[in-house]
């Protein structure tokens, strides 16, 4: 299941144990940012068996946690494998930045 507006004090053992009310939870994952650590308002929870998904989907969603109703909808299989390209414009750079140095900058955080 894909969970959505989650409050930034959510950690993925609360999440684990909220979900875990609809069905056998497999795995909690929270993406978190890459420059702060903290995780960007959503996850996702996979549970044993496809019937607690949809339970999870038909209890859990728009619940309140800390003050903020929590989104839950089925996440297709193929979204880990999905690539997202984006072109990006980076403008009013200092005359001495060239390819390489964006280059290098933009690639920790992804594939370029």
């Amino acid at each position: 299941c894909y969970v959505g507006n989650l409050d930034e004090q959510l950690s993925e053992e609360l999440l684990w144990e909220m979900m875990l009310q609809a069905g056998p939870v497999v795995t909690v994952h929270l993406p978190r940012d890459k420059v702060t650590g903290s995780h960007q308002g959503y996850g996702f929870v996979e549970f044993r068996a496809e019937e607690d998904a949809d339970y999870a989907l038909k209890v859990m969603n728009m619940v309140k946690l800390f003050g903020k109703p929590i989104r839950v909808n089925k996440a297709s299989q193929d979204k880990k494998t999905f690539e997202i390209g984006a072109n990006l414009f980076v403008g009013g750079l200092d005359p001495d930045v060239d390819e390489k140095l964006l280059y290098d900058t933009f690639s920790a955080f992804g594939t370029i």
